[in-house]
């Protein structure tokens, strides 16, 4: 189907996030090269440190968090396009009283997901 209402995509929790949900707009089934995925987080939600195997290319639609992209902590809002690089450790926390709401863009290949051990 080329086109759907995103009403219409069901809505996952992300396991390794709190206050955190997921919906694939378009798979892997509907394109051959890329995905797209929109994420929710709520207030006070995030998502813990982590590598993909896969490049990220992001969009906020609403909200404001910090993002942490390797050894750098960016504060991203609306109108914001992130890039994190496949490998890259990265995080988000959610800032202030509204949803952090952004579209996710990943090439549809295999992606290993690893949580990073905090040192601290």
């Amino acid at each position: 189907m080329p086109v759907k209402n995103v009403n219409e995509v069901p809505t996952e929790a992300v396991q390794a996030g709190s206050g955190t949900a997921r919906q694939v707009l378009i798979g892997p089934e509907q394109a051959p090269n890329f995905a797209m995925r929109r994420f929710i987080m709520q207030p006070g939600g995030g998502i813990p440190a982590h590598t993909n195997t896969v490049e990220h290319e992001q969009y906020v639609l609403r909200g404001r968090a910090r993002i942490g992209i390797g050894d750098e902590v960016y504060e991203v809002k609306k109108g914001d396009a992130v890039f994190i690089p496949a490998g890259t450790p990265h995080w988000y926390q959610v800032e202030g009283n509204e949803p952090f709401e952004f579209l996710c863009v990943v090439p549809n290949a295999p992606d290993e997901i690893k949580l990073v051990e905090d040192s601290g």
